[in-house]
């Protein structure tokens, strides 16, 4: 760390850099509050015009991967559930 920040051997920490890292943290885990809630909202909207939440929440996630991996994973799986007689 640098010297103006923490000075180990005295035990002393520039307390308005540490302030302002934290009031910084503090307002994105605020705005990341905000978001959530509005992410519940949409959710909650499409489910009130008769989608399903949770098919939603999977294919979010399925759009996330890459592609390859996804045709992977779904090769593995079709693979296990055949072998289960699924």
């Amino acid at each position: 760390m640098s010297s103006d920040t923490v000075d180990m051997s005295s035990n002393t920490v520039n307390g308005g850099h540490l302030r302002a890292f934290i009031e910084r943290i503090e307002k994105l885990e605020e705005e990341k509050r905000a978001i959530a809630d509005d992410i519940k909202d949409v959710y909650g909207e499409a489910k009130g015009t008769g989608f399903d939440p949770k098919i939603m929440r999977k294919i979010i996630s399925l759009r996330r991967q890459d592609k390859h991996k996804r045709r992977e994973e779904e090769e593995i799986l079709d693979l296990y559930l055949a072998a289960l007689g699924e």
